[in-house]
């Protein structure tokens, strides 16, 4: 058979057709598009066909059922057309089976290999400082559970251009050997979901899906180190986790020699990128040490960084929290009916009572009464509408808030503290902790820390003329370069805003820097001091989000605390603020929720829900700050304002002392000494630090 290239344009198929059929006019049956001799040349329709074709069409016709209707196609060997370029698949029909065919269960650690954004794993710098997160928490939930004060060693090594290690170790109890795989290696495994009581990790996810992603991005195992008393041997494992199965698998479980008495190390190796600043592990580990003042902190950062060490504040460990029963109000109707299918109790009413938290005989028999169900109606047996009608009826009847023993707070003290030591010399520091309240039947409770001014406002330390040279911005300016190169070697300092600092200064570009004298210096001085103060004063408020003792950095905007901060009038402090914005200026702002559930709105707990009992409590505990500072303010402008009076007063007391002497003829001495004395009584002057 000879080459045609019209028939290469063609299907396969269809090969065998010798040329395409002729137009026609007329509709044909379906039944005619099967027989074949249609679709000929009408020149060649008195032909015999050949037996190939009779084959062909015999085959064709038996595959048509009786009834008319095209028959399925064989499983076997039905396929889909080929995708050809220009060309659209078309749409295979399918059969229930055979769509039956593909379904399968889906793990969790398979959906989370697919979603791990969910988890905060969406980008290299965050998935590292997830990781540290994670275990972080994890060491100081198991150091705090075990009564003993955390010591916690952080150490990130960088092993290549986007790798690192993350290696923790911590001082607690250790983990039994049985269950290091299970902790490490398998998602949804924890002992704190089922716990209504206050604490950093809820749902089994957090170290897990650290060990999965570095499992994923460089194929290493978690290594672990644990020893839980200094009799037994330290032991040392590699797991990976099984992600069709959700399981870990131990690659290696040795024992190992060790020098601590009990605890735990583990490293994860994994794809990241590391940075200082915003949203970094340096920022995190400074508010974990100011949410967890009991905690001692040291940190390896990478890049041959300075070691940084935070130490512990107070020897004193936070008090245990309370492990509390569900309350009435906080349970949905869903899980009411499964409680009580659940429940061993014999009658419903005793059921509520050991069951649910402030539920009392009295308040068990009024929800039965206004249900108008028998209190001795077996649980296990209570119909769907019975059921509805205990849940409605719960909303009617008045039941005590739950106990509040299960809530935790930082501290006004040790918040202060702490904000003392990461805000240095500011000038106003304001903390509160508002009584606890109730959101769906859940105790929680809002602490704010406040500190204003200070280093914030941009203080700088100049340096002391006495030494010789021009200091400025705590860097002696070169002698031979012209001052607006040497100004750039002022950290922070552009070739731009030296231009602008000398020309607030009134100075030539071209001076050198030697060439300065003294009072120009201080114009300079005052000039760059003027500047950073301006900065600061143009900036957003530094807010802190912390949840259970765990800084929250991420998807600010999206959080209850950032609804509550920007929903507060800070004008009305004295404050600047955009509208719908947070206030700018030289301030800190530390916002602490305590909960037995935090409302988290995803699985990377990086923002708290917006509920309205939350939201209202963090403004009133806000506003609560927000009216110290305001007074503050107040006191320290009127008080600037008796020191301006006062600088006009000694400008002109000299020519008034001549004055008065000359008429009363009294000494020049009394009469300083009167006028002093009035301008000390009549306007005082204040110091801008807080009392």
């Amino acid at each position: 058979m000879s080459y045609d290239p019209q028939l290469s344009l063609l299907d396969t198929t269809q090969a065998a057709v010798p040329r395409p059929a002729a137009p026609s006019n007329s509709l044909r049956s379906p039944r005619s598009d099967r027989t074949g001799p249609a679709d000929e040349d009408p020149d060649k329709t008195t032909a015999m066909p050949s037996k190939d074709s009779q084959s062909t069409t015999e085959n064709k016709t038996s595959a048509t059922p009786d009834n008319g209707r095209p028959a399925e196609p064989d499983k076997s060997t039905a396929r889909p057309p080929a995708k050809t370029n220009g060309r659209k698949t078309p749409r295979i029909k399918r059969s229930a089976e055979h769509l039956a065919e593909g379904q399968r269960d889906i793990s969790v650690s398979e959906f989370f290999v697919k979603n791990r954004h969910l988890l905060g794993f969406d980008s290299p710098a965050r998935a590292l400082l997830t990781t540290v997160k994670e275990a972080v928490d994890n060491a100081l939930d198991a150091c705090e559970e075990a009564g003993i004060l955390p010591t916690l060693l952080v150490e990130i090594k960088q092993t290549a251009e986007d790798r690192y290690v993350v290696a923790l170790q911590d001082n607690g109890p250790g983990i039994v050997v049985g269950q290091v795989p299970k902790i490490f290696g398998k998602l949804l495994y924890g002992s704190k979901f089922h716990n209504l009581k206050q604490s950093r990790g809820q749902q089994g996810i957090g170290i897990s899906a650290a060990g999965m992603y570095g499992q994923l991005t460089t194929g290493k195992p978690v290594r672990i180190t644990s020893r839980t008393k200094p009799s037994y041997p330290a032991h040392y494992l590699e797991v990976v986790i099984n992600t069709q199965k959700n399981a870990p698998e131990v690659i290696r479980d040795t024992e190992v020699e060790w020098d601590e008495p009990h605890g735990t190390r583990v490293e994860i190796e994994l794809q990241g990128s590391y940075k200082s600043g915003k949203h970094s592990v340096d920022e995190y580990l400074e508010q974990t040490a100011l949410a967890n003042p009991h905690a001692e902190i040291f940190y390896y950062p990478p890049k041959g960084r300075e070691e940084v060490v935070y130490p512990r504040l107070t020897d004193d460990m936070p008090d245990e929290p309370a492990t509390i029963k569900p309350h009435p109000y906080g349970v949905e109707l869903g899980i009411l009916m499964k409680m009580l299918k659940e429940s061993k109790a014999r009658h419903i009413t005793t059921a509520l009572r050991e069951d649910f938290s402030r539920v009392t005989p009295t308040v068990a028999d009024q929800i039965c009464k206004t249900a108008g169900v028998s209190p001795r109606a077996r649980p296990t047996t209570i119909a769907n509408r019975e059921a509805e009608a205990i849940f409605n009826a719960i909303q009617k009847v008045k039941i005590r808030s739950p106990a509040m023993d299960c809530v935790v707070p930082i501290g006004e003290e040790l918040i202060r503290v702490g904000l003392e030591r990461e805000v240095e010399n500011a000038n106003f520091y304001s903390v509160r902790t508002r009584p606890p309240r109730v959101y769906r039947g859940n105790p929680f409770q809002v602490e704010v820390g406040l500190a204003y001014g200070g280093q914030l406002t941009g203080l700088i330390d100049h340096g002391d003329l006495t030494d010789g040279g021009a200091w400025v911005g705590g860097t002696r300016l070169n002698p031979t370069k012209r001052v607006e190169m040497a100004l750039t070697s002022i950290s922070g300092v552009s070739r731009k805003k030296a231009v602008a600092l000398l020309l607030k200064a009134g100075i030539d570009r071209a001076t050198r820097a030697g060439m300065l004298s003294k009072l120009q210096v201080e114009l300079l001085r005052a000039a760059l001091d003027a500047d950073v103060r301006s900065e600061s004063s143009s900036r957003p408020v530094h807010l802190v989000r912390l949840a259970n003792r765990v800084p929250l950095q991420y998807q600010q905007s999206a959080c209850a605390i950032h609804k509550a901060v920007t929903d507060v009038n800070w004008r009305r402090y004295q404050v600047a603020q955009p509208r719908g914005g947070l206030p700018h200026g030289p301030l800190v702002l530390v916002v602490h929720i305590a909960s037995v559930w935090v409302p988290f709105t995803s699985e990377s707990k990086e923002a708290i829900a917006h509920y309205e009992e939350i939201i209202d409590e963090i403004k009133r505990c806000v506003m609560d700050c927000g009216r110290e500072l305001g007074n503050y303010l107040s006191r320290r402008k009127k008080h600037n304002a008796q020191a301006e009076r006062r600088s006009k007063f000694d400008l002109y007391c000299g020519e008034l002392v001549e004055a008065l002497h000359f008429l009363t003829k009294r000494k020049r001495t009394d009469i300083k000494q009167i006028l002093d004395a009035a301008a000390d009584h009549y306007a005082e002057v204040g110091d801008e630090t807080q009392e």
